[in-house]
């Protein structure tokens, strides 16, 4: 049975959220609480196994508590908030901070139906998570591979059928701040899918923008996948990668959600498979679910090399171990060893 403790200053929010969790046999609502002050004494008495956390509360505001929990505490955490562009910043710091999950609260304009999902979904997910104590700030990362600047003019004038695809779901967010900023700017072209809402990824892939040494951004449909560039998937939409003559080019779609996602590590991963084949270098991170094993594993198989996030460092080992299991992961390795791997691997001859 999955204990959780729903804090949220709104009397209706908490008994909606109790409602609906109760109705699911496996979790079972052992309080609420109006704001941080009153969940710190429920935590030590009821000893949840997840808490649902809204940002803006009276007396003490989210991420702040947020910050405490992670610091002195660590536990499952899903943040529930309403999420607009306007504060999508607070919910990717919410992120950072080590929230297993963001998700938007009912009665949005949202289906409260298929957010009520969404967020059971996320409590389970959260029960099995792997959480330990962090910081409130992106620190600096180590750099590996030229450290020089890559100008603008020396990668246009660059080409390479070299290209770099990663997979990732929950837990990706710090996964993948932990990896792009120690990526060197001569980097071969990047495509990344991370299961988010879409009114985040614009705003991740902003913020990774200013912290790493290659150029990223949210793709758009006729990108061309450049090196030194990274292309974030948009949410709620696919990404495939094609190719024209020597280069690559980045397909944005709607089509039906696959895993429950779009958009899908697997419609990626099977693009990059057939576009680039032996070119193409794949990583899956920690992630629930299977999503993305199979693109893998059919990368693999049509000679591109493919590296699996280890165990001890997912916060979910879901997708990497599918991966594994189904013989597409080549090397396996902890979060910190990736960055340096991706470099060895593309930092031969150019094809």
């Amino acid at each position: 049975m999955i204990k959780v403790l729903v804090i949220d200053d709104s009397a209706l929010v908490r008994k909606l959220l109790t409602k609906e969790l109760e109705k699911e046999k496996d979790i079972k609502v052992v309080g609420t609480a109006i704001d941080p002050y009153v969940a710190r004494k429920k935590i030590a008495e009821l000893d949840p196994d997840v808490l649902t956390l809204d940002l803006e509360m009276p007396r003490m505001d989210g991420l702040s508590f947020l910050s405490k929990i992670m610091k002195h505490h660590p536990m499952p955490v899903v943040v529930i908030s309403s999420l607009t562009p306007a504060n999508s910043e607070n919910a990717l710091t919410a992120l950072r901070l080590g929230a297993v999950d963001v998700i938007c609260k009912p009665g949005s304009a949202y289906s409260t139906k298929e957010i009520t999902r969404e967020i059971i979904k996320s409590v389970r997910t959260a029960s099995v998570a792997t959480v330990q104590k962090t910081t409130t700030k992106l620190t600096e990362k180590k750099q590996v591979g030229n450290t020089d600047r890559y100008s603008t003019n020396a990668r246009l004038k660059t080409t390479t059928k070299k290209l770099i695809a990663i997979g990732s779901s929950t837990g990706g967010t710090k996964a993948l701040e932990e990896i792009l900023p120690a990526l060197p700017p001569r980097l071969p072209g990047t495509v990344i899918v991370q299961h988010m809402p879409p009114v985040f990824t614009k705003s991740f892939a902003e913020r990774l923008n200013s912290v790493c040494r290659v150029n990223v951004k949210e793709a758009e449909n006729g990108d061309w996948i450049q090196p030194g560039q990274v292309l974030i998937a948009p949410g709620n939409y696919h990404m495939l990668v094609q190719k024209k003559g020597a280069k690559y080019y980045t397909k944005i779609k709607q089509g039906p959600p696959v895993h429950h996602h779009r958009p899908s590590v697997d419609v990626m991963f099977n693009s990059v498979a057939e576009a680039v084949g032996v070119n193409a270098t794949g990583i899956i991170l920690t992630g629930m679910g299977s999503d993305g094993a199979k693109g893998l594993k059919k990368m693999r198989d049509n000679g591109a090399h493919t590296i699996g996030q280890n165990e001890n460092t997912c916060v979910v080992y879901g997708m990497p171990k599918v991966a594994q299991e189904v013989g597409a992961v080549a090397e396996v390795l902890p979060l910190s060893q990736i960055a340096e791997a991706i470099v060895a691997r593309t930092k031969g001859k150019v094809v």
